[in-house]
């Protein structure tokens, strides 16, 4: 028997690699016996192998790499003997995964629905807390997974979570964000992470006000949130006396419910369009903290304003506040936001010296899950909010406005612009001139490197054109 040893208990790309070799040299599957570093196989023996038959490589259907990227994390030590088992399989049946009932096609599809369902419950039932290692800030998190998915994982937190630094400690390994790179160290212990923080009165008091006795379904709320996890979760030693009070409280709310419905209120009429007076930036932003212009405003933590110089020769227009942005109140302090600090620091521009704001103000999303997906604003919230985007250029009065995206172009010239062919051009309007080029989230979005680092440098030499507009810091009055 041939022992195959991979790199560690994740190493599915070593596993890929060994395969096509095995496949290439027709070793069959129960002659071969796959390790990890952390689990050799005490009784494999190292033989010859046969010779490499260089025809062409197997091929396999996508969705078998799908299904096996994710068994590949699976806590079972023959997972990578099933996977290479089916390799072996489907060169003679390449239907064979549509073949639920066969015994091999089973345990696949079992073991990629487990480490799917343990990925969802590492994202829902993780709570970082506060803690300190030495004069900085840090969050960290205990969790005990089931199987290996810590380096699959997190990458979500990264994204969710990308300006606070952050430890996530398991059993087996751990991982670290600094705000700028995701490092992964050894296992830890429980103790290792802290118990408590100063949030967590807080938290098990929200806990407690929006639990529903009436709706109380025990055995779909453990199906949902496994005892397993209650360790973890700050409010955990709250849902026991919460389920045994259920019984008694849904009769209080029962026994006090108002016997007659509550007159509706009825919705104030939004004003009409008030002169764009000038104002100061501080005036105005206070103002626009009550905005009801629009939709958006009911499911927005916030208004988000611009912020920067007041006296700046310079305003950038984004398109509309992201989720960090409507958490923090701050425009562009999100992933686009480091992105466009970067850019600006290539270009030899001081942000500071500038104003930054968007021209739709508060954030539009589409949930999924915990997740507010970005949804772009309609035309009719972009003409909304040009209220208050005039009036911060009439208080400011820059030289210069720069459209950072379509929709920020959008505003400022009141008609659908195209990027493509309006960037890295100076644009005189009634109100300043204009430059249009890309949004930083723009390059975020681009799945190749090399178009990403294309277009970011075509991004920074756009941002250049601003400089010749800073050199005299006092704007046109």
């Amino acid at each position: 028997m041939h022992a195959v040893a991979l790199a560690d208990e994740t190493d599915f790309e070593g596993w890929r690699r060994a395969a096509r070799e095995m496949l290439a040299r027709h070793v069959p599957p129960d002659a071969l016996s796959w390790t990890t570093h952390a689990r050799p196989d005490l009784l494999a023996t190292d033989t010859k192998l046969p010779p490499r038959d260089d025809g062409p490589p197997a091929v396999v259907p996508r969705g078998f790499i799908v299904l096996a990227e994710a068994a590949a994390l699976h806590c079972d030590p023959q997972r990578f003997a099933l996977l290479y088992r089916l390799l072996w399989r489907l060169r003679q049946t390449p239907d064979l995964l549509a073949l639920a009932s066969d015994p091999d096609v089973a345990a696949l599809d079992s073991m990629a629905r487990a480490v799917h369902r343990d990925i969802h419950k590492m994202r829902a039932f993780i709570r970082f807390r506060h803690t300190r290692i030495g004069s900085a800030d840090r969050h960290v998190a205990w969790f005990e997974p089931a199987h290996h998915i810590l380096r699959a994982n997190a990458p979500f937190f990264v994204r969710r979570f990308a300006n606070m630094a952050w430890s996530i400690l398991t059993p087996a390994a751990s991982a670290h964000w600094d705000g700028d790179t995701l490092a992964f160290g050894p296992g830890a212990a429980r103790a290792d992470a802290p118990r408590e923080d100063a949030m967590e009165a807080l938290w098990r008091d929200y806990y407690a006000s929006i639990f529903n006795p009436a709706r109380l379904k025990v055995a779909a709320m453990r199906a949902e949130m496994p005892v397993r996890y209650w360790g973890n979760l700050p409010e955990a030693r709250l849902i026991r006396p919460l389920i045994a009070q259920a019984r008694q409280r849904t009769s209080t709310m029962i026994a006090t419910a108002q016997t007659t419905p509550r007159q509706k209120r009825q919705r104030a009429a939004t004003p009409a369009p008030q002169p764009e007076a000038a104002g100061s930036i501080a005036a105005l932003r206070e103002e626009a903290a009550s905005c009801r212009r629009c939709p958006l405003w009911e499911h927005a933590t916030q208004t988000v304003f611009g912020e920067g110089q007041e006296d700046t020769p310079v305003m950038f227009v984004g398109e509309q506040p992201g989720d960090q942005e409507d958490l923090k109140g701050r425009p562009f302090v999100g992933p686009a936001g480091k992105m466009f600090d970067r850019a600006l620091a290539e270009a030899g521009i001081d942000r500071a010296r500038a104003y930054v704001t968007n021209a739709v103000k508060h954030f539009k999303f589409v949930p999924r899950g915990k997740r507010r997906l970005h949804a772009k604003p309609n035309s009719g919230e972009v003409i909304a909010c040009r209220f208050w985007l005039s009036r911060e250029i009439a208080a400011l009065r820059p030289r210069l406005i720069v459209a950072l995206g379509a929709t920020a172009a959008q505003s400022l010239f009141g008609r659908p612009t195209p990027v493509g062919s309006s960037r890295g051009r100076v644009t005189e309007t009634a109100e300043a001139k204009v430059l249009v080029t890309v949004h930083p989230s723009y390059l975020l979005r681009l799945p190749d490197a090399a178009a990403q680092e294309s277009e970011y440098e075509r991004f920074v030499a756009d941002l250049r054109l601003v400089r010749p507009f800073l050199e005299d810091a006092t704007p046109a009055r």
